[in-house]
């Protein structure tokens, strides 16, 4: 069953509850928005008018006008919306979540209905969060389905999301797959992932861990032996987190059903092995990458989780500042050169080469690329795979590529001498070419390509950009604090400044499951290849005395790029000394 609001009731005669903040009267407001966002004080009638202005010429709503022009924070619209509703609103960054009353809905069922149980009032109402209130259905249903009173409290949806997106069924799932095991773990996999009641307890664990992964952005799900057990752990923004433990008996049945997924083979288990599946989570695309390990203490698994929304982005979503940016972008407009992305694996050197291809991609260029594997299938490149088992390595495939007239060529990764001559050859007569490679920074890529046996006159003349690159963890923007620090405490740090500097730390709330951090931003070295740089790589000159020369043509340093977006609020310095590996 469910309950209207309450009727009128004088102001601050509820118990008060942090985080939960009653409107200043009960029951639906006549005035506008714009009118009630003026009387609490958070606009001035101005900004209100410039905002209806803008939401009448972007055909959109006048709140999200005064969010999207910086007027309200998502906190303050969805405060201005619960007092023109004459309901509470609640602050999850404040408010103590009961699990008693979320366990009462399906996180399938919160997610249709944007709507989640959070708490108990008084009186036993239900307290359940939305941030649309005029959706009657889903108090309506969400009452019939908990049999409880419902008592509508307004969150901003900002906050609400992530709050969806953290529900997880994991526990129950391993629950039930323990009680109801039959061993059943060979059935297809189907294309959309489903979490049913007529599936296998294997199969449905899997789904669910899987499905868990998308909902919080992980990129990677790693499944490793842990005394007889199976310990799931999820990467998120780089990071490993704690998971849940799978108990010995599901533990094979579990790395079978991963393996059929990905059309593996169940029973070879004391070699690698390697494949990628598709399927579709929520309506969104996801690609698999899977790779199994033969341990000590039994099969690990690692699934790399690559979502083929995210291949459009563009070169401004890379976080490259504008200089950095400017050169980048005009070496990879260059009709011919070689331009290399360096890094760690995970540090998102592919990205950046999509982010170029795709500004590449246009009916006026033959693009082609060879990876191992293709993360990305995108309209308009003709892609290869690599098959050494039959006989397509990245140096064959190069060189098959070389005779289908490509104006622009793309290699995953540089890995040995023969790819490296090929490619640094296909860069001299008339080809650009993109590719990785793993080195810590730009100006060592010149010497270890040196190093690979290619001649230092063919790197001298083939290379015209070097981007090295990292990615530091976002600071989250709800939460982080700023903090001032003396030059001297800077310059103990490792980072220079001219004086005191006041810069952001993370602190923690539900928008970033208390992390401090939501989302990662690149940080970037971007080396352009001098006369002098190209004259001291024909020396054979060091990585060391190539990096001071191309600081001294203005190449901002890895550490010094990732000051410079401290400096702007976008990461911490603590982020900053991890990701670049100094303190």
């Amino acid at each position: 069953m469910s309950l209207a609001p309450p009727g009128p009731a004088a102001p601050g005669t509820e118990p008060a509850v942090r985080g939960l903040t009653p409107p200043t009267r009960r029951g639906r407001s006549s005035r506008m928005l714009g009118q009630i966002v003026v009387g609490l004080g958070l606009a001035t009638e101005e900004q209100v008018e410039d905002a209806l202005a803008h939401a009448r010429a972007e055909r959109k709503l006048i709140g999200r006008a005064l969010v999207d022009l910086g007027v309200l924070d998502p906190d303050g619209l969805s405060r201005a919306v619960a007092e023109r509703f004459g309901i509470d609103h609640v602050n999850l960054t404040e408010f103590a979540v009961d699990p008693s009353a979320t366990n009462l809905v399906t996180p399938a069922a919160a997610r249709r209905y944007g709507a989640l149980p959070i708490g108990w009032s008084e009186n036993k109402t239900l307290l359940v969060a939305m941030a649309d209130p005029a959706n009657i259905v889903a108090i309506d249903d969400i009452g019939m389905m908990t049999g409880h009173d419902v008592r509508p409290v307004i969150v901003a949806r900002e906050d609400l999301e992530p709050l969806l997106a953290k529900l997880t069924r994991l526990d129950h799932a391993v629950e039930t797959a323990s009680e109801e095991d039959d061993g059943d773990a060979t059935e297809e996999v189907a294309g959309p992932i489903a979490i049913g009641e007529d599936e296998a307890p294997v199969i449905k664990l899997v789904n669910s861990i899987v499905a868990q992964a998308v909902e919080q952005g992980a990129s990677d799900i790693h499944f490793s032996p842990h005394l007889g057990d199976m310990r799931v752990q999820y990467r998120i923004d780089g990071v490993l987190g704690d998971g849940v433990t799978i108990p010995r008996r599901l533990r094979n049945g579990l790395v079978s059903r991963v393996k059929i997924m990905a059309e593996l083979d169940i029973a070879e288990r004391r070699a690698p092995q390697d494949g990628r599946f598709g399927l579709t989570v929520e309506g969104k695309p996801i690609d698999v990458r899977v790779v199994t390990l033969p341990l000590v203490g039994g099969e690990s698994v690692v699934m790399r989780i690559l979502d083929r929304t995210g291949t459009r982005m563009g070169l401004e979503q890379l976080g490259m500042l504008t200089e950095e940016e400017r050169r980048f972008d005009k070496a990879f407009r260059q009709a011919y050169g070689a331009v290399l992305v360096t890094g760690p694996t995970g540090s998102g050197k592919t990205t950046s080469l999509y982010a170029a291809l795709n500004e590449l991609n246009t009916n006026e260029r033959s693009i082609v690329t060879i990876e191992d594997p293709v993360e990305y299938r995108i309209d308009g490149l003709r892609q290869m795979q690599i098959n050494p088992k039959a006989g397509v390595t990245f140096a064959k495939g190069l060189r098959s590529m070389m005779r289908a007239d490509p104006d622009v060529v793309m290699v995953g990764e540089i890995r040995d001498r023969e790819t490296a001559q090929i490619a640094i050859e296909a860069a001299l007569t008339g080809h650009l070419v993109l590719s990785t490679l793993h080195t810590n920074d730009a100006p060592t890529a010149i010497t270890r390509l040196v190093e690979m046996g290619v001649e230092p006159f063919l790197v001298a003349s083939a290379i015209d950009c070097v981007v090295a690159q990292r990615l530091a963890r976002r600071l989250c923007p709800n939460c982080k604090r700023p903090r001032r620090f003396s030059a001297e405490v800077m310059r103990e740090s490792g980072f220079h400044t001219a004086g005191d500097v006041e810069v952001f730390e993370p602190v923690g709330c539900s928008r970033c499951s208390h992390t401090g951090y939501r989302g990662r931003i690149g940080m970037y070295e971007v080396m352009t290849i001098s006369e002098e740089i190209r004259s001291m790589a024909l020396a054979r000159d060091t990585a060391t005395n190539i990096g001071e020369a191309a600081a001294r043509a203005g190449m901002r340093r890895l550490r010094d790029d990732g000051l410079a977006k401290v400096l702007r609020g976008e990461t911490s310095l603590a982020e900053v000394a991890r990701v670049s590996g100094t303190n």
